[in-house]
């Protein structure tokens, strides 16, 4: 265990060395980082918002509010199926997760039966599905049909809409522009979102409050938008006015109900200036199919107007003067600068699938995680120097080289969280303090085997060696169990003891090869120096 190759020499050298450069601009002012050489390394650790302050928000996905798009859905696909059929029905309506519809001619029973059977997929491509339908179909008799929502596909739904609402989430923090947000799933139908340095949510609110579903639909010229009920295929929707005073009576149009072009077609969207007003607008960029479905839609219906709907209100709705052929086009109405840069961010981001209901929201200040973070640096420095003096009451000259290897473990532990972009929280600085602690474990295995074969009549040479070697075993035992022990508590934890999982994984890993590599070349190297006749340890 004495005799090391030059290899291992050098490679333990050059990770200690990037190690050293990695973490060193965390303890560096803004003003000196900023003149740091682009080839060097000059990123830092990402505080927490328990650090330096930010929002968080706990988000509620509408899970009901999917399951009833669904099924609306499937009403509206087996009524166009059925009239196209020629098939007479009533009673066609949802009630829950279950889809019914009456069959008045017995003689067409069966044709009603194979159409809604070829409209009633197979549950994508998951193992839930297990090759089965979306809907369970039955007959309860007198002529009805009866399309009951599948547990697998409610799981299946349920785990898509929330991945995708994450996503979606992400994307329009992202286009805020804050720097590392921590956007988990908690639960089966929640979402956690953190914010660092961010502290006014107001804007976050404003974001994340809208699902932006935007359609492109035809206005009914025809149908008086004042009346109480709309005619069929039809509804009536209120028109957007965010400079409205409070308690003016709302503006409605009566829009279509079939949507001629999906706002998912959209490719690009952002804030912009009208030429001939300069009042700030909406700019948006279709892809090619939504391109060609805008410029057929303008061509057909010349002279008619034309409703943009966001999330069931209508924030425009021009006369179309002549057709669009450039799938490109932009939204009008009594935009602010800032509103409109809202909503090229929503339209770029993407519509959420559910509506995001605010459970909990709580706005952390600056100071405080000023607070936290002197208090976690005093505390870190506080665990650093109890153990280092420990080790060297307990050890005399040993415990100084155990010392300088638990230094570059928090250096070493440092500079992973730097690379791989890990956000440091309160949990995850309780988590380095507890690392320094369980660094020097090994160092005292191998230190009391030593003394132990020193008992036992070896030399001293002889000493250290079995010291080494026989304390290994028991070393990469005690770091399996608490790295396993991590491990779980990063899988099964969320949040704040995820913090802590990551800065003690990583810390279990730096502290194995400080202890192992970085001690044993220490006193490799004290050996060869200063040849010491006797061992006193």
């Amino acid at each position: 265990m004495l005799q090391i190759s030059n290899w291992t020499r050098i490679l333990t050298a050059l990770i200690v060395l990037a190690g050293i450069l990695i973490a060193l601009p965390n303890a560096l002012p803004d003003n000196v980082r900023a003149r740091i050489p682009h080839w060097l390394p000059s990123g830092t650790v990402n505080l927490g918002l328990d650090l330096q302050g930010g929002s968080y928000l706990l988000l509620q996905v509408d899970l009901e509010q999917v399951q009833r798009d669904k099924t609306e859905a499937m009403v509206g696909d087996i009524r166009a199926a059925l009239r196209k059929a020629h098939i007479s029905f009533t009673d066609l309506n949802t009630r829950g997760d279950t889809v019914t519809v009456r069959i008045t001619d017995p003689a067409q029973m069966n044709q009603a039966r194979t159409l809604v059977t070829d409209l009633n997929p197979t549950v994508g491509s998951s193992v839930l599905a297990v090759g089965g339908k979306q809907y369970d179909v039955a007959e309860p008799g007198n002529g009805v049909i009866s399309l009951h929502m599948t547990d697998a596909y409610k799981t299946l739904t349920r785990q898509q809409v929330l991945d995708q609402s994450i996503e979606v989430v992400r994307r329009r923090i992202d286009e805020l522009g804050t720097r590392e947000p921590n956007i988990t799933r908690s639960g089966d139908d929640r979402i956690l979102v953190e914010v660092p340095g961010l502290q006014d949510p107001t804007q976050l609110k404003a974001i994340l409050g809208k699902t932006a579903k935007m359609t492109f639909r035809l206005v009914d010229e025809q149908a008086n938008p004042n009346a109480t009920v709309a005619p069929i295929g039809d509804e009536i929707l209120p028109m957007m006015d965010e400079n409205a005073a409070k308690g003016t009576p709302v503006q409605k149009v009566v829009v279509r109900r079939r949507v001629l072009v999906s706002g998912d077609r959209l490719t690009d969207a952002g804030q912009g200036f009208d030429s001939q007003t300069g009042q700030p607008v909406v700019t948006f960029r279709f892809d090619s199919v939504g391109a060609r479905q805008f410029a057929d839609v303008t061509k057909e219906n010349v002279g008619h107007r034309f409703a943009i709907v966001l999330d069931n209100q209508v924030v425009t709705a021009p006369v179309i003067i002549s057709p669009i052929l450039g799938g490109t086009g932009q939204i009008t109405g009594n935009f602010s600068v800032q509103s409109a840069n809202n909503m090229g961010i929503l339209l770029r981001a993407g519509a959420l699938p559910a509506p995001l209901k605010i459970l909990e929201e709580r706005t952390v200040g600056a100071e405080l995680g000023a607070d936290s973070v002197k208090a976690g640096r005093y505390s870190a420095i506080a665990g650093l120097v109890l153990v280092a003096l420990f080790m060297f009451l307990r050890y005399g000259l040993f415990g100084l080289f155990a010392n300088v290897a638990l230094t570059l473990n928090v250096v070493l532990l440092l500079a992973v969280l730097t690379l791989f972009g890990a956000t440091l929280t309160l949990p995850g600085i309780a988590g380095i303090v507890l690392t320094m602690g369980m660094a020097v474990d090994a160092n005292v295995l191998i230190y009391e085997r030593i003394r132990e074969e020193q008992r036992n009549g070896r030399s001293m040479l002889a000493s250290i060696d079995q010291g080494f070697r026989r304390a290994m075993a028991t070393i990469i035992d005690a770091n399996m169990t608490h790295l396993i022990a991590s491990l779980i508590l990063f899988e099964l934890g969320t949040g704040p003891v995820k913090g802590f999982a990551v800065a003690l994984g990583v810390g279990i890993i730096t502290s194995f090869f400080t202890a192992v590599m970085v001690t044993r070349l220490i006193v490799i190297g004290w050996l060869n120096a200063a040849r010491p006749r006797r061992l006193i340890i």
